[in-house]
Formats: structure tokens, sequence, C-alpha cells
């Protein structure tokens, strides 16, 4: 083979290039083979890899603890990854209400193939040993979850999984690698909105799952089946997010106890839950399986009513109303117009989105600035 014209000395640039290249020349019938038979990190065809996308799906494992990584289109492409590898008509699977609501959308379609799905609250994840079947073949878990920042045991799910022989997935996008790694904890598989933290300047949509190199290969043969393989140009400004990720999660937590303590002195906020807080439900649990602080994410109800969650909203100056999370700034929704959409009316209410609740996603301004900014729109309602 020619020697790679990028790096003829081996000097490796210190940012990766942009391969937008969708075929590539082989050097020869062997160097197919090799490619082909997984033998070596080589590339034919852009649906099935690209130089750029895996050096970054190499950083997300490491960071998550994996062997390997797979990186596609959006967070959603992840989730139904996993879920269309692994799971078959006469298959059980226990989702959580409390997960991000596009899942309600793919449940609908997991119920078409046949699977059989069990709905749970976050609140009551300590029963899941009782809706264990025979045929349970997966636990889908978020902890913290979305957007009420409930804790699920990630270890106790595991030994529940155990006697039936099931994977537990966890969504890590709360908490992100920063504040918890749940292959420690004994989950099959890790899965992430990459799009949210791990990028964290609003400008890409990725997703992200982490696991054994056994679970790669079934992965990948999924991904590049139905072609949601990441496109290159995302795949640098991931990469390029990543390099600032722990200073900004580390900052992201401090804003987010920040906030939390503030909120808690005002007679206008309810429901305040922020896993950093000793009288979170999930405080003791959160405080074993995470680490670095308890992320940057938070809810709570505003006054009495929706149009009291409004004016607030409409008062702040420093924080955004934007959908998302994880970004350098610091955004705010209502969960049941937005996030929480896809689920029928009556379904966003069961588990307890209000109509007045808040999800907040703390970014990396100034601690004063955010806390002045929560107190002033308080007083206008």
């Amino acid at each position: 083979m020619s020697p790679d014209p990028l790096t003829p000395y081996g000097n490796k640039p210190m940012v990766t290039p942009i391969v937008n290249a969708v075929n590539y020349e082989y050097a020869s019938f062997e160097v197919l083979r090799q490619i082909t038979d997984g033998e070596i990190d080589g590339y034919t065809y852009h649906r099935d890899d690209n130089p750029t996308v895996r050096n970054v799906e190499k950083i997300i494992a490491r960071m998550e603890g994996g062997e390997d990584c797979i990186v596609c289109t959006s967070g959603m492409a992840a989730c139904s990854l996993v879920y269309f590898t692994y799971l078959s008509a006469g298959d059980h699977i226990i989702l959580f209400h409390d997960i991000y609501g596009a899942h309600y959308k793919v449940s609908l379609i997991l119920e078409r193939m046949g699977v059989e799905i069990t709905w749970l609250d976050a609140d009551d994840s300590s029963t899941i040993g009782e809706h264990i079947k025979p045929n349970t073949r997966m636990i889908f878990v978020e902890s913290p979850s979305n957007p009420l920042c409930k804790v699920v045991d990630i270890r106790a799910t595991r030994a529940a999984a155990d006697t039936a022989g099931a994977m537990v997935v966890v969504d890590n996008t709360f908490a992100t690698p920063y504040h918890q790694l749940p292959l420690t904890l004994g989950a099959d598989l890790v899965v992430h909105s990459a799009t949210k933290a791990l990028g964290g300047h609003n400008d890409l949509m990725a997703g992200a799952i982490i696991g054994s190199k056994e679970h790669y290969d079934k992965l990948w043969f999924t991904r590049q089946a139905i072609g949601t393989t990441h496109d290159a140009y995302s795949a640098s400004l991931l990469e390029r997010g990543l390099k600032t990720f722990e200073l900004r999660a580390e900052r992201m937590a401090v804003n987010g106890m920040a906030a939390a303590r503030f909120l808690a002195t005002s007679p206008k906020v309810s429901r305040l839950s922020y896993p950093g807080l000793p009288e979170h439900p999930g405080h003791a649990v959160a405080a074993k399986q995470m680490k670095n602080g308890f992320g940057g994410m938070l809810s709570f109800d505003v006054g009495g009513s929706q149009e009291d969650a409004k004016a607030f909203i409409n008062a702040l100056d420093v924080i955004y109303h934007a959908v998302s999370l994880g970004a350098t700034e610091t955004l705010i929704c209502i969960p049941y117009l937005t996030t929480m959409l896809y689920l029928p009316p009556e379904r966003r209410t069961t588990f307890g989105v209000n109509l007045n609740t808040v999800r907040l996603s703390m970014g990396i301004e100034p601690t004063e600035r955010l806390i002045a900014d929560l107190d002033r729109a308080l007083a206008a309602i």
C-alpha cells in the first residue's frame, strides 16, 4: 500500500480529517478480504464505515469504559438500533414511562412487530422483579430519567434481569460518562443522544451505543443494513465537542447544584427534582452510582398552572426557551408541550409530568447570572 498522504511520516494531525469519501479504491484483493473479514479497520463504502466516524467511536468507547462503540444519526436511531437488533416477535421488554417521549412512537412499531411491552413508573423501579417474565429479553433504563430526574438503581436492575437472562440497556444521556458509568454497574449496553452533552454546542445530531466487541458486531450489522451511519462532518463536530466535554460537564454540575439549592427556597417552586439534593427520593442511590456531582439537569413545577410556567419562562432573559439539553447555553422547556408531545395527553401526566412542570438544562454561564435570571423570572409570576 502507498503511504497515507495525511501522515506520510507518522506525524498525526491534531484534528481528525473529515473524510467525505463514499467509496474507496482497494489496494489489493488481499486488503479487501482483510477489511470484509473484519481483520483490519479498513474502508470500502460509507454505509459500512467512515474513518472520521470510526475515530470518534473509539473515543466514546474509552469514555464509557466499553470495548467499542457504534455512532449513528441520532439518539433515537441508536435506541431503535438496539431494539431492532435484539428484539423479535414474542419477546418482552420493560420500559419506563419517563424515558424520552419519542420511545412511545417506537414502541408502537415494536408492538406491530409482536413485541410485548410492560410500562413502569421509574418511581416503582424497585418492583422490576415482579414484572420479569420468562420471555423478558430487555430492560431499558434511563437514570436520571427524562424529564423528571428520577433515579433507577442500575445494579438492582441487573440483578432482576439476571433472573430471566435479560439484557440491561441504560440511556446515560442525562448523567453522561462524567457522572456515571453504567457498564461498571452491570449494564450490557449504554446509549446516548450524543446530540446533547457529548456534542454540547447545539450544532449536530448523533447517537451512540457502547458495549462489548460482540455487541458492536451485532449492532454494526443492523446499522449497515438500514443505513444510519453517521456523516463525517457531524462526527468531526462531535469529536471537537468531546475535547471540552469534561470541563463543560463539571461546570454544568456546579450550576445544577446551585440552581437546585436556590429554587428549593422559593415558595413558587414545588416538586423540585434534582438527585444531588438530600431530600430527593433517589439521592442515596444516585450517590452510590454517580460520581463527580449529579449533573446539570433538574425539573420542577412553577406556580399552580401552565400559564404560570409560561409566564416564568417568558420572563427569563439569560436562559433560553428551547428543547434539547446538555448545551453550553442553559435551556428550559415545558415537557408537556415539547419532549412529551409524542405521547397522548392522558399519558403525559400519568407518571408525574404536570402542565406546569419545567425541565431545566444548565449550561456553562456564570452561576450568579443564572441565579439572578431565575430569581427575576420567579418574581414575575
